[in-house]
């Protein structure tokens, strides 16, 4: 299981092997160790410098045929990873981010009437002190609240802050409902989006692409327990829908199950899920506002497929300048890593970025900053099914030796669950798949459960690095936030 990651270690240390024989010294390579100092109070025991292959970047030289590869924008900066609780419970916890620094996720069952409820998040951007930010229902229907929902989905349109909350109902429908004020007022009625098939596991997302009734188009896709997804536009914000189409070309057997869609700056529409042969994973492109979509083959003839309940589910995002960044778990149930500077036409050799000592890892999501700059979450097992949660960070991923930085969001003797496989099925608040976004200062915010809580169980918390380097503009460090953790759950 092990026989992949352990090729690549190989692989990636011939050529620094060769550099230091090629003169380097021992004594050198010291004098310029770029992690001396790098933190104050030392590097956290739950944070990880490495490079692909689980490489420890702390106790491998960095000097390559006299260049050191810790140079640019591939620097290290000291980093640590926490989380704050919502005080709600939560379910498959997808995230918004909007522009006045707002946070949101959903909350199964805690809104009015029973309904999905959307936790909206202050002050956690910018505070000093924990008592700083505070979390609230805002889903106030201006008439009748929408009941409750099997799959709560929230979705903030990065270009409008419009937010969208998307409920599937009972397998057999979708209601969408709009908030373009923080969520302080909502759309009068909620849009039916049914089509004509059953719903199950839906995403959505929107897109630049030019709608004539809104400045965004949007597109839905669901596994509506046919050969390949079906997905549906709307280019009116959410009022009325297209008849659904197949998510995939034509005679493909991809399946219905479908990773998170996510919309690119060029227009384009992406997600991901099994390839058409069935033989791995793919990423699925639409160029025209998701009325067709075309198959582009990720490398997973190198890394295998996971056999879990998430093997469906490869992960995408584009960053700022359209360069597209996939993310799936392999054979050894370990995360991999390949980008496309080709809107998905090729893609990199692929990379496995877990850090040194994980058994094994599931819930796979990815977020892109500016170009080049990425992040992963995921959960990990440390042994004896003791699940954490893990930010991985690389601030040049197009380096040929990228330094990956890994945080684990919560400290040891604090995990996220102990239930049996909890990685590699339904779990818990994870239900089937959790979120990942990048704010518009360079964090990522991971949306995930606390599944054991205080007095909630299932406890929805975004986990964050407190500090670390920012994914967008030039690699700096971040401001330092306080550091939460079970302090801060319920």
């Amino acid at each position: 299981m092990r026989a992949i990651a352990g090729c690549m270690i190989l692989l990636f240390l011939a050529p620094m092997i060769s550099g230091c024989f090629a003169g380097d010294t021992v004594e050198e390579i010291k004098e310029n160790n770029p992690f001396d100092d790098l933190c104050p109070n030392g590097i956290a025991n739950n944070t990880w410098y490495h490079y692909p292959g689980a490489i420890d970047a702390l106790t491998t030289p960095h000097i390559v045929n006299g260049t050191s590869i810790l140079q640019g924008e591939n620097i290290p900066i000291c980093t640590e990873g926490t989380y704050y609780g919502i005080g709600f419970s939560t379910f498959e916890p997808t995230i918004g981010i909007t522009s006045q620094d707002n946070i949101y996720m959903t909350s199964w069952g805690n809104g009015a009437a029973g309904a999905t409820a959307i936790i909206q998040c202050t002050n956690l951007f910018e505070m000093t002190n924990v008592s700083e930010y505070s979390c609230q229902d805002v889903y106030s229907p201006t008439l009748i609240p929408v009941g409750n929902s099997n799959d709560p989905y929230v979705y903030v349109d990065p270009w409008t802050d419009r937010i969208m909350k998307f409920d599937m109902h009972a397998l057999l429908g979708m209601t969408v409902e709009t908030s373009d004020d923080e969520g302080e007022t909502w759309s009068p009625l909620p849009t039916g989006a049914s089509g004509t098939s059953i719903q199950d596991h839906q995403t959505i997302a929107s897109s630049p692409y030019p709608a004539v009734l809104h400045p965004t188009t949007w597109v839905f896709c669901i596994n509506g327990n046919w050969q390949s997804p079906l997905c549906s536009s709307s280019f009116d914000g959410g009022l009325t829908w297209t008849q659904q189409v197949p998510g995939a070309p034509p005679n493909c057997n991809s399946g219905g199950l479908t990773g998170h869609m996510v919309g690119a700056n060029d227009g384009n529409f992406y997600r991901g899920n099994p390839s058409c042969d069935g033989e791995g994973y793919s990423i699925y492109k639409s160029t025209d506002g998701g009325l067709t979509w075309s198959e582009h083959v990720l490398p997973t003839d190198v890394t295998g497929t996971a056999d879990t309940w998430n093997a469906e589910e490869a992960q995408v995002y584009p960053d700022e300048e359209n360069n597209v960044h996939a993310m799936w778990m392999g054979v050894d149930d370990l995360p991999y890593y390949s980008y496309s500077l080709d809107q998905g036409n090729s893609w990199s050799d692929p990379l496995m970025i877990a850090p040194p000592g994980l058994n094994g890892t599931g819930f796979p999501a990815v977020a892109a900053g500016d170009s080049g700059r990425v992040a992963f979450a995921y959960l990990g097992d440390t042994g004896g099914d003791t699940w954490n949660g893990y930010i991985s960070v690389m601030t040049d991923s197009f380096s040929d030796m990228p330094l990956i930085t890994t945080v684990q969001v919560n400290d040891f003797g604090d995990p996220l669950s102990l239930e049996a496989e909890c990685g590699y099925n339904r779990c818990g608040g994870f239900g089937d798949f959790i979120d990942i976004l990048v704010d518009s200062h360079g964090r990522a915010w991971f949306g995930l459960s606390h599944n054991i809580g205080n007095n909630i169980q299932d406890e929805g918390i975004y986990g964050t690095t407190m500090m670390g380097p920012s994914l967008r503009g030039t690699t700096v460090p971040l401001n330092v936030l306080p550091e939460g953790g079970p302090q801060t759950l319920a």
